[in-house]
């Protein structure tokens, strides 16, 4: 089944589209709030046909996934309860939530970059570090280093890594990447789905 070929040409299509630019930076924005689309599934073929726009694309993909970031500490930080916590529910990310605070409880903000660097949902981390913010400011009278200020900057750090790695390696690849993508495609997407497949099963069991 072509599945994920099908999906990725019709991304190419997109990324020649008058408004392909703006729909990117949209998905990459709200993905960090509560979208679950993630901002590679835009960036990487954008980069890929239009490969001397490589950086420009990562670069605006890690602003407006930072700035998406930031509405979602915000929402944290002064919505959480009721308004927030519903949301997290009907979207089943309680537990997620649940050990992403005691991630951030244990390790701080060196677990928002870990969370911005990798592909854990972003936007749970990002809403409960403004919560635990939060807490933390009407215990202690501070947010210490879970402040929006180191939010923002790590946010920054580990978004760029990530995006512009990627954005990287598609422009010195070149030709040979996207053959490369275009021929794994459908293995590549096909192991995602069974990594999510056991990432669910291992949250319903444990």
């Amino acid at each position: 089944m072509k599945i994920f070929t099908s999906l990725f040409n019709a991304f190419e299509k997109l990324s020649y589209h008058r408004f392909a630019t703006p729909i990117m930076c949209a998905n990459s924005f709200f993905e960090s709030i509560f979208w679950p689309v993630p901002a590679d599934v835009m960036l990487v073929p954008m980069c890929v046909y239009q490969r001397r726009k490589s950086l420009y694309y990562a670069f605006l993909t890690v602003l407006f996934s930072v700035l998406g970031a930031v509405v979602g500490y915000y929402l944290g930080y002064y919505l959480y309860d009721p308004y927030i916590s519903d949301f997290i529910r009907i979207m089943h990310y309680q537990k997620s939530a649940a050990k992403a605070a005691e991630y951030l409880t244990t390790y701080g903000i060196m677990f928002v970059f870990v969370g911005a660097f990798t592909p854990i949902p972003y936007k749970v981390i990002a809403i409960t570090a403004g919560l635990c913010a939060a807490q933390r400011y009407a215990a202690e009278g501070s947010a210490g280093a879970l402040g929006i200020f180191s939010f923002i900057l790590v946010s920054f750090v580990g978004r760029g890594l990530r995006f512009f790695l990627e954005a990287i390696i598609i422009l010195i690849g070149g030709d040979k990447m996207e053959h490369v993508i275009r021929k794994y495609i459908d293995r590549i997407g096909w192991f995602c789905v069974f990594l999510i497949v056991i990432f669910v099963a291992y949250k319903i069991l444990f």
